[in-house]
């Protein structure tokens, strides 16, 4: 299993080195976009508006436009700095709290958490006070240059850590339209509803759940494959521009150091005759 990220988690005076790995992934068919004349693939380049050219990723900065058209650009080194600063520092866990106190609103991702070579006893130690506890620990990480907010708890035998938003993250239901005010309601409509709902309370069940639509999507794809239904490209891979333009640039070269015409090299001779 691919390893995130590679740290230490802390409580108290207890250090545990930790690895940090995907807990899940996404299953999303992804479909390619394709030329419906000849079946190409499209390509998607990175274009500079004010000169109207495709720029390379060297020639790329980040800024952050703090109003329209007015950029603090921000040098790689520094962010690279800022980075492996924060990276370094081990993960604390700050607070402890009881899980149903977060609305699941607030949780974005989850990760495996495994000890390291000499983390056992430690990630034990942690496993088993938080089954017996009942709660979960809050703390901070840095992941992909985004310091998150997240829990560590107890899945099935695993730590898992979940990152979660920062509460100026979560837009304010506010801001959400058409929300009807408190109104009342038929007691004999709730009711009826009541009951409905206590029919279909079942346990949870995950397996009991399916993608259908990603089903029925592969079997389309797989009756087309088998019928041979299939599209193909009828033309090779376009050059890559910056072969093209290095065969421009040779071209111009060649041009710019010709030899000059017979006539003059004649004339020259004439005169020097």
């Amino acid at each position: 299993m691919h390893t995130v990220w590679k740290g230490s988690i802390s409580f108290g005076l207890v250090n545990i080195p930790v690895k940090l790995h995907a807990a899940t992934e996404n299953k999303d068919i992804k479909l390619r976009q394709l030329h419906k004349e000849c079946h190409t693939p499209i390509s998607y380049k990175k274009v500079c508006e004010g000169c109207n050219q495709e720029v390379k990723d060297e020639d790329i900065v980040k800024a952050y436009e703090y109003t329209k058209n007015k950029f603090v650009v921000l040098d790689q080194d520094d962010l690279e700095n800022l980075r492996k600063e924060n990276e370094e520092k081990a993960v604390e866990i700050i607070d402890f709290v009881q899980l149903t106190e977060i609305d699941p609103i607030y949780f974005e991702r989850t990760y495996f958490l495994s000890p390291d070579s000499t983390g056992a006893k430690a990630y034990s130690l942690l496993r088993k006070t938080l089954e017996q506890s009942g709660k979960i620990g809050i703390a901070k990480i840095i992941i992909r240059s985004k310091e998150q907010l997240a829990v560590v708890r107890v899945y099935q035998n695993a730590l898992v850590m979940e990152t979660i938003h920062y509460p100026d993250e979560v837009r304010s239901v506010g801001d959400v339209p058409n929300i009807p005010s408190e109104q009342d309601v038929v007691p004999k409509e709730l009711e009826t509803a009541l009951m409905l709902v206590d029919q279909l309370t079942t346990t949870f069940n995950p397996e009991k759940y399916t993608d259908d639509y990603r089903n029925a999507l592969l079997e389309l794809i797989e009756e087309k494959r088998a019928t041979n239904m299939v599209a193909t490209s009828d033309q090779q891979r376009p050059v890559p521009d910056n072969v093209t333009d290095l065969m421009t640039a040779l071209q111009a070269s060649l041009d710019k150091t010709k030899k000059p015409t017979t006539r003059k090299r004649t004339t020259r001779t004439k005169k020097n005759a």
